[in-house]
């Protein structure tokens, strides 16, 4: 005997109870190098393809990710070797990040898809999943989901705590804006359940290990962590704002930053700790923490390791050094020039190549600085960041140099020139097209593993902004910099409750899934009838009909039909284009 479940699909005749039975990767071809072309022609071309893949992989109008739900983002549109056909609640904070930054910058067609995002993730916090659930928050440190917003059942790395953080980020950032043009209304009672489930889960979970954003090490991640310290200084902030109340916030922030300083080795981040894995430490984890918590009215600081901080350069020639003898690509290529970046020297995933997001981040971080440097009006060098200039000018010492000086003008002039040569390794990669995979070849530099990568795409976008100083707004760092004398090892307890779930539009038409489970034999078949016509795939929301389960058995003639009387189903009305109904079979 088998304990099996079943999913259905309904399609019945009307009157007459007709019975059912219950039933890309792309492919990336060697290139040869990107025809040359100027940097900023590049860019130029390379931008609106760029936000095309990214919207191109969103629910539901995402013409390269059909079927899934408003709002969701979509990791890749590839469905094997590998299969990434999911959300993750990173990338698509990650990815609504940019989109809101954008839309803030101007481009005011972004709405639409940011109120979309809004309102899948108040319903993926309600959804129960092997992580947890919303009731003691467990459930929200779940890192993907199916497209139709339904639990990822499958082993994988869990939980991610970093989703809750960025995704509070994301929706703070929006909530700042909607405060300013005078709807406060809306950010109280819409985005800030959302948010505050979020500030409550990292409050209360943030000093217990999780998967790292690789979804490989079981342990302390600065790239987490880090996230996690500005989640909660801007949550605490916006609280304020709207008259709320975030306890969570004020108490950790403080805790969170000092654990932070334990990341920091004296030479560079060890980017998981309590767990390495046999890793020797330098992982683009560590860049991509520090561009994510980019503050562009803050100073140098090494505490919240800004990109222009002492600690953040030094750990950046760390990390980029670490890869000049690991790829056949990048053999001969001197310290102070760039190279191709991947996530980790000891990885494996795919052959262990570069990747696009990890070169791009490592521009991203130069251009942040530069910025940085301008605002100051000055560049200081100390005997931490000293070997990183000395790559780019060795006959400089340090001190402090103002922008005045003819050593800010060569040293920010040859950072800038360091950092287009990292994107300038992206246009030489990127395929024809304008493409964007998820790695590179370490031979040969040709595109490899998922195609059309989100997270891909929006980095390029984050870091070509940075290069024009378009930068997002500040969120606090200036002023929650320094940690307690004493860490501790505290949380807070959290408090959470489903958000109101909201769409711009109705779902007019729903797609049903009937999921029955019940003890067969080999052989016999679930089967179902209702007395409507057409397909689940596509019924009128708030319709209702009455339906019935049997089964045949192995000679494909004899029914048996469950007990009791029929039962009766009502399309919910409301956001879902995707609903399951789950029973069990009526002994």
């Amino acid at each position: 005997m088998l304990y099996i479940s079943i999913l259905i699909g309904l399609l019945a005749i009307f009157s007459c109870w007709t019975p059912l039975s219950l039933a890309v990767s792309s492919v990336w071809v060697r290139i040869g190098e990107r025809a040359t072309e100027s940097l900023d022609g590049f860019i130029a071309t390379e931008s609106p393809i760029a936000l095309e893949g990214v919207l191109n992989n969103i629910g539901s109008t995402g013409s390269k990710v059909m079927g899934a739900r408003p709002g969701l983002v979509v990791a890749s549109p590839s469905k094997a070797d590998p299969d990434y056909f999911y959300t993750w609640t990173r990338d698509s904070a990650l990815t609504f990040k940019m989109l809101i930054d954008t839309f803030i910058a101007g481009d005011m067609s972004l709405q639409p898809e940011i109120e979309d995002y809004i309102s899948a993730q108040a319903l993926l916090q309600t959804v129960a999943n092997p992580s947890g659930d919303l009731t003691d928050g467990t459930g929200l440190g779940e890192p993907k989901f199916e497209v139709n917003a339904t639990s990822f059942t499958g082993p994988w790395g869990r939980p991610q705590r970093d989703g809750p953080a960025l995704r509070a980020t994301a929706l703070i950032a929006y909530s700042r804006w909607l405060l300013s043009h005078g709807r406060e209304s809306n950010v109280s009672t819409t985005i800030w359940p959302i948010i505050s489930n979020d500030l409550n889960y990292v409050g209360q979970y943030w000093n217990q290990t999780g998967f790292d954003l690789w979804e490989e090490v079981d342990g302390s991640s600065f790239f987490t962590t880090a996230v996690q310290h500005r989640a909660l200084v801007e949550g605490q902030a916006l609280a304020e704002q709207i008259g709320k109340t975030c306890t969570p916030c004020e108490s950790q922030a403080p805790q969170v930053l000092c654990f932070l300083q334990s990341f920091w080795n004296g030479d560079f981040v060890v980017s998981n700790i309590n767990n390495q894995n046999g890793r020797n430490g330098r992982d683009a984890n560590s860049i991509l923490g520090s561009i994510h918590t980019f503050d562009p009215n803050a100073a140098c600081d090494d505490t919240t390791f800004q990109p222009c901080s002492p600690r953040a350069l030094a750990n950046h020639k760390a990390v980029t050094d670490s890869f000049r003898s690991t790829y056949p690509i990048n053999l001969g290529i001197p310290e102070g020039s760039p190279v191709t970046v991947g996530r980790y020297i000891e990885d494996v995933y795919m052959g262990g190549n570069p990747w696009y997001l990890s070169t791009l981040a490592v521009a991203e971080q130069l251009y942040d600085a530069l910025y940085q440097f301008d605002r100051l009006g000055r560049l200081d060098v100390d005997m931490t960041s000293l070997l990183f200039y000395r790559d780019l000018d060795p006959s400089i010492q340090t001190g402090s140099y103002a922008l005045s000086s003819g050593v800010y003008a060569n040293i920010t002039s040859a950072i800038r020139r360091y950092a287009d040569g990292y994107l300038s390794i992206v246009q030489k990669y990127t395929a024809p097209g304008g493409g964007l995979a998820e790695q590179y070849s370490r031979d040969d530099g040709s595109p490899v593993s998922a195609a059309d990568l989100t997270w891909s795409y929006a980095s390029f976008l984050t870091a070509i902004a940075r290069r024009s100083s378009i930068v997002p707004d500040p969120w606090g760092a200036s002023t929650a910099n320094r940690p307690p004398a004493t860490c501790a090892g505290s949380s807070a307890p959290g408090t959470y409750a489903p958000p109101p779930l909201t769409c711009r539009v109705n779902a007019s038409i729903v797609a049903v899934t009937f999921d029955v489970q019940e003890r067969t034999t080999y052989g016999e078949t679930l089967m179902y009838t209702a007395n409507r016509s057409g397909t689940a795939k596509a019924i009128p929301a708030g319709e209702s009909f009455e339906y019935k389960y049997y089964k045949t058995g192995t000679d494909g003639v004899t029914v048996t039909w469950e007990r009791g009387e029929n039962r009766r189903y009502t399309v919910p009305k409301g956001c879902a284009e995707n609903v399951v109904q789950v029973d069990v079979w009526q002994e």
